[in-house]
């Protein structure tokens, strides 16, 4: 077999490969809805830094908006409600708080967490209802349009 042959048979399984992973994840957009989602909850939770709030109520915050999600659904594209909400445990959010933070996107609201209960309200009346929890809210802040953000100085560095 000759050079030519070996390096064609190559890039041909390389295209292969990459098709195949192009659709392994074009079949995960699918199946997760990642195309409907309206809102992205991070919460910080399992710190890596210990004054930054406390380790078991972050965990214990996140665990009950796992289950909370899973009850009502709302990372799961339905029918019957339009709202797709994703969730991700951050390890550290960088906010020293003694309580839970976690933030809303595209919202851009920053809240404490100091129980389950404000847990829930904020699922129900922020995730679901599209108000803020002005009480437990400490900032708003949207993200600026990517086209207004200049980074031309971070491109040649």
């Amino acid at each position: 077999m000759s050079n030519n042959r070996v390096i064609q048979s190559s890039h041909q399984i390389s295209k292969t490969t990459k098709s195949l992973k192009h659709k392994a994840l074009s079949n995960w957009v699918e199946s997760l809805g990642l195309a409907k989602i309206q809102r992205h909850i991070f919460i910080g939770a399992d710190q890596a830094i210990a004054n930054r709030g406390s380790k078991r109520a972050s965990l214990e915050s996140w665990e009950y908006l796992k289950k909370r999600f899973k009850e009502l659904k709302l990372d799961e594209p339905q029918q019957s409600h339009p709202i797709c909400v994703f969730k991700t445990e951050a390890n550290c959010l960088r906010v020293s708080c003694s309580r839970p933070i976690m933030v809303v996107y595209p919202d851009g609201v920053w809240c404490r967490q100091e129980n389950p209960e404000v847990t829930l309200r904020l699922v129900r009346e922020h995730l679901i209802g599209n108000k803020v929890v002005e009480k437990y809210a400490f900032l708003t802040h949207l993200l600026p349009e990517t086209s207004l953000v200049s980074c031309e100085h971070l491109i040649e560095a």
